[in-house]
């Protein structure tokens, strides 16, 4: 044990000494969970709208108030002429666009039925989904207005009224930061521990101190111990840090247990330093670890639910996820803090990331060549 506690200061030394070490591993961080939060969103606001009105009629114009005055749509451009409309959207500077085709009112009062065209850019298919989302209830609304306006009285008192009343649990707001939050400080915590743990090692060897801790009669399992156990705490600190700023800048809530929380994250830890020492005992440069731990940090993150569904993905995909951990840690981030879930509910994230960290360790102290 005596052994395991010297390599540990070892590292805190080496640690504190390098002046640029600390600023990478709570001050970029925090700066980058506040500009992720606000960055990483799906909610779109602002859509950039063209109307072509040939109507004129009170009819589009009220239609066309109802997009304006919604906090989603601006309309900045107008025109009576389609292609200029189009040219505009081929140019960047719409993302939609609302056509009125002449005869618009006198067809909607006379026919009781009328059309108005919606052409959305959908290069990105996701946005434009949105968009259409969006519209669609702006119309829709529309047309319960002018249904109301033109059905007989009577006929509206006779029918049952049907009243909605919406509650949305776990957040009630529908504001994207509390969902994003708890995923970016997966993130972070990731970044930090894969990289400073992939380039440990490595840097042993560079240096040239590998050999001398070689020679020693330093057990192998003592060794990883050692190299791990600082990054590990200092991962936690910065969840702390993370947890605390969360909870000041954007008053995310903290609905479950705490200790639950760094229960997992000790775990999750486990893993992804492990993983890290693997890769810096099978490279020899820290670039090469490096590139390795980009390589599959980026396939793990992109793949973790933290920005799509994991349930949209492909039945392939989804099958690949069972060895992301991140994936794990991101569900017991989100079902703790969110929605207040114990031990019972995240019992099977939890023990999967116990296996899979038990298994990188175990990798990482078979990897290392040490020769006495």
């Amino acid at each position: 044990m005596r052994t395991v506690l010297f390599i540990v200061q070892k590292e805190f030394i080496q640690v504190f000494r390098n002046r640029m070490m600390l600023p990478i591993i709570f001050v970029v961080p925090l700066i980058q969970l506040i500009i992720l939060v606000h960055a990483a969103t799906f909610e779109m606001k602002h859509i950039r709208m063209a109307v072509v009105d040939l109507d004129l009629s009170s009819s589009s114009r009220l239609m066309t108030g109802k997009f304006m005055g919604s906090p989603f749509f601006k309309v900045n451009f107008s025109s009576f002429s389609y292609k200029e409309a189009e040219n505009e959207m081929k140019k960047g500077n719409v993302d939609v666009i609302l056509s009125f085709p002449y005869g618009f009112e006198k067809k909607l009062m006379t026919e009781k039925f009328s059309k108005v065209q919606l052409v959305i850019n959908a290069i990105n298919g996701a946005s434009a989904g949105l968009i259409n989302a969006y519209a669609m209830i702006i119309i829709l609304d529309y047309n319960r207005e002018v249904l109301a306006r033109n059905l007989d009285p009577s006929l509206l008192a006779n029918g049952r009224n049907i009243q909605v009343t919406e509650n949305y649990w776990y957040n009630p707001k529908l504001n994207y930061k509390t969902y994003m939050v708890p995923g970016i400080l997966v993130l972070l915590v990731t970044i930090i521990g894969l990289l400073l743990s992939g380039m440990n090692i490595v840097r042993e060897k560079e240096i040239g101190t590998i050999e001398q801790i070689n020679v020693t009669p330093v057990k192998k399992i003592q060794f990883i111990a050692g190299k791990l156990i600082p990054f590990w705490i200092l991962a936690l600190l910065e969840l702390v840090v993370g947890l605390s700023l969360g909870k000041l800048l954007f008053n995310i809530p903290i609905v479950g247990s705490l200790w639950l929380i760094f229960l997992s994250a000790g775990v999750y830890l486990l893993v992804i330093l492990g993983f890290g020492l693997i890769v810096s005992t099978i490279t020899q440069t820290q670039q090469q670890a490096m590139m390795i731990s980009f390589f599959f940090l980026v396939i793990f993150i992109l793949m973790s639910g933290l920005f799509t569904s994991i349930e949209s993905m492909p039945d392939w995909a989804q099958w690949l996820d069972r060895f992301n951990p991140i994936a794990y840690f991101i569900r017991i981030m989100r079902m703790v803090m969110l929605k207040g879930s114990g031990f019972r509910d995240i019992r099977d994230s939890f023990f999967s990331l116990v296996i899979y960290g038990f298994c990188s360790i175990s990798v990482a102290v078979w990897r290392y060549r040490k020769v006495a």
